[in-house]
């Protein structure tokens, strides 16, 4: 046996305040109550259900040992939009990534990045945070090679 049923989902609160058009796009929270679903928008979850939306702000530390200013310019070749905040709102050096990303020099051993939680922004930091790993790995071996080039010019000039 083979039942199809439609399903139909109602607009609630603000959404239903307009009169669509036919083929016209709807964009909402789906919401599913016993057997009935229902689309609101957002804000009217709390108003319309006992669900809450949150808001997660985050805030990770990662050590850094490099000049900041080396970070912002391996910043600004990959990402557009790299902008310095002016030191009164960020209490010392910062900018800020894609108007969703701030990253703040704590000390000179660390950054903090700060970021509300939604999926973009989190892909952005987590590609930052490569980007300082990276870099902070790459000082080291920068070190090794220039004192390496001169072990090998110091024993070209007394080979000479």
């Amino acid at each position: 046996m083979y039942f199809n049923t439609e399903k139909m989902a109602k607009t609630i609160g603000r959404l239903a305040e307009k009169t669509l058009e036919v083929g016209e796009t709807v964009s909402g929270l789906l919401v599913k109550k016993a057997f009935t679903y229902q689309i609101m928008a957002p804000d009217d979850l709390h108003v319309f259900s006992q669900l809450s939306i949150a808001n997660i702000s985050q805030r990770i530390t990662v050590a850094y040992n490099a000049a900041f200013g080396v970070l912002k310019h391996r910043l600004k070749q990959m990402f557009e939009s790299v902008k310095s905040l002016p030191d009164e709102e960020s209490e010392g050096p910062a900018f800020r990534v894609h108007e969703r990303l701030t990253v703040k020099y704590e000390s000179e051993k660390h950054i903090s990045l700060h970021w509300r939680s939604d999926p973009i922004s989190d892909m952005v930091s987590d590609s930052v945070v490569a980007l300082v790993l990276n870099i902070s790995r790459e000082i080291p071996k920068v070190v090794v090679e220039s004192e390496e080039a001169t072990k090998t010019e110091e024993e070209n000039n007394k080979k000479a």
